[in-house]
């Protein structure tokens, strides 16, 4: 049994949340969020990636010596091969940054990375809600959508890295992402109401029993149906997990999910594929980009 501990990092663009865990799962001690400070220079970025891992190290009496590797889960785009962040909105200042290769430089530990939705989703594989599972699709829902796909316990990647981003498929008057993620509840909430409040307040509310609220995260079920049913159609898996901060309003959007998640996918898998919630929560992120580091054979 390995006694080492593996680190992982949770890049955003507003905030890092760095922790530790073992090859068994377990976190060691509490995680490390930092703002990422985006606006700034990458070194400044950088630079706080780095005491993050530090500060988790210290925090538990370690040294980088306790530390197999590190695993990054980024918002992407990414080049995956070289250990790049692309074109990236929410991270202009990383853009093509030799993230992978600075930080193995620093630390002398072997450095993985991959897409922050992908390594949330394989860590739920593993260690969450899809651990018993072979084949799997999970979202993320948050600032914006993500996707996996997930094959015994690897991240399908696709020959350009870029397998399942279907953020950007078309839907509507404009992309899919538009309406499937915490903005877009915003926008659903301002078409009934004519107001500005975010997805967290949104939420609050419809626990009050606020009619709009409650109309909104129904509107944002039937919205969230239809990647689902693409994708069930398309790979047939074993289960569906749904994770990212969104995903704590299920309860108010669950029922119109399922109702038209069901009526838009084919007989069999409509009978028999789940939908679950992710199990890991707010570690989701760090716990899935360590397990970057996991070889499972």
């Amino acid at each position: 049994m390995n006694s080492k501990i593996i680190i992982g990092i949770d890049l955003g663009g507003t905030k890092i949340m760095t922790g530790a865990i073992t090859y068994q799962g377990k976190v060691v001690g509490k995680p490390v969020k930092v703002p990422t400070e985006a606006e700034g220079p990458a070194e400044t970025t950088v630079n706080r990636i780095i005491s993050s891992v530090e500060r988790t190290l210290n925090d538990q009496g370690l040294t980088i010596s306790d530390v197999d590797g590190i695993g990054i889960g980024s918002t992407g785009p990414l080049d995956m091969e070289k250990g790049l962040i692309l074109e990236c909105p929410q991270l202009p200042n990383m853009n093509y940054f030799p993230l992978r290769e600075t930080i193995e430089k620093h630390f002398c530990v072997p450095v993985r990375m991959n897409n922050d939705a992908n390594c949330l989703i394989l860590g739920e594989c593993i260690f969450g809600a899809a651990a018993d599972k072979r084949l799997v699709v999970g979202f993320t829902l948050g600032t914006g959508i993500g996707c996996a796909v997930v094959v015994n316990k690897k991240i399908l990647n696709g020959s350009t890295g870029t397998a399942a981003e279907i953020w950007h498929s078309p839907y509507k008057d404009g992309i899919i992402e538009d309406y499937v993620c915490g903005a877009g509840v915003s926008k659903i909430y301002k078409s009934i109401s004519g107001k500005e409040k975010n997805s967290l307040d949104i939420s609050a509310m419809a626990s009050d029993g606020d009619k709009q609220a409650i109309q909104t995260w129904n509107e944002f079920g039937m919205h969230l149906a239809v990647p689902l049913a693409w994708s069930v159609n398309l790979i047939d898996p074993d289960v569906v997990v749904i994770g990212g901060s969104v995903s704590k309003a299920y309860p108010f959007f669950k029922a119109t999910m399922e109702d038209n998640f069901r009526k838009w996918t084919c007989p069999v898998p409509s009978e028999k594929t789940k939908v679950v919630l992710s199990k890991l929560g707010d570690d989701a992120g760090f716990i899935g980009a360590a397990c970057l580091m996991i070889d499972n054979k």
